[in-house]
């Protein structure tokens, strides 16, 4: 079961602003067999951001999946809306969404230690000293691991883990006959279940009011988080560990997220 340990309205949080979500927007959430689908990657915050474009060079991996079968998005190098494309087979699908390192720079400490407070990691200030690391002028690489839940036709079907680095796994399908209202998730990292990990719930309203809440999930790495009709939904998780690859940076985070829209 998850815990609810905070809710803010859109433009009160003092933390997340230091932080800035990647994510699959299609403009559609629930779409007829055959029927056009344009589908977004956004970058912003507090679920209101840019829409960016297709470039090969930015992601490692970009794919359709319903159930077993899994298709490659294609397109042409400066696309907006990223994917433009149709789904014939009924049923659940998925968008995954993979992209190749960037790095950020901290030119100080205090902007650091403020995300890594609201991304709860109580031992990375201790962890950062002990290694010997700057308090300035330091570097984070970063990758982003998102899907997005799609309803195409009846929208019945199961997620299920794509092996991606960091995924949610939908163990409820909100476009379900028998969907109660209690999206429940797990979260995987290299295909292990986080325990204990905070999931940041961003809640859209119809009249495009953002909240937000954070969750926790258990020990199977399972996270129980309440939902409403008509509402679209991003959840975000991050990792953080040290980046072990080469010199450029120090740190390196690994951001899951999951988008999806509740039926009227």
């Amino acid at each position: 079961m998850s815990r609810l340990v905070l809710a803010v309205t859109l433009g009160l949080s003092a933390t997340s602003v230091n932080s800035h979500e990647f994510w699959i927007e299609p403009q559609k959430f629930q779409v007829e067999n055959g029927e056009i689908m344009e589908i977004d990657l956004k970058n912003g915050q507090n679920f209101v951001g840019s829409k960016l474009s297709y470039f090969e060079k930015q992601f490692s991996r970009f794919e359709l999946a319903q159930g077993d079968m899994l298709t490659p998005a294609q397109g042409r190098s400066g696309d907006q809306p990223a994917l433009t494309t149709s789904a014939d087979q009924d049923g659940l699908l998925v968008i995954l969404h993979e992209t190749t390192p960037a790095a950020i720079k901290y030119k100080e400490w205090a902007k650091f230690a403020k995300f890594a407070a609201h991304k709860d990691f109580k031992n990375a200030e201790a962890d950062h000293k002990a290694a010997g690391w700057p308090s300035e002028n330091f570097r984070e690489s970063y990758t982003r691991h998102v899907k997005a839940l799609i309803a195409v036709g009846s929208g019945d079907g199961v997620d299920q883990n794509y092996g991606m680095e960091t995924e949610f796994v939908a163990l409820s399908n909100p476009y379900g006959d028998g969907f109660d209202g209690n999206m429940q998730v797990q979260l995987f990292f290299e295909n292990v279940p986080r325990p204990n990990t905070q999931v940041e719930v961003f809640e859209r309203a119809p009249d495009e009011t953002v909240s937000i809440t954070l969750h926790q999930t258990d020990d199977n790495g399972i996270a129980q988080i309440p939902v409403k009709p008509a509402h679209t939904y991003l959840f975000d998780a991050v990792v953080l560990q040290p980046y072990i690859k080469d010199d450029k940076a120090v740190w390196q985070t690994l951001w899951a997220a999951l988008t999806f829209q509740v039926p009227k």
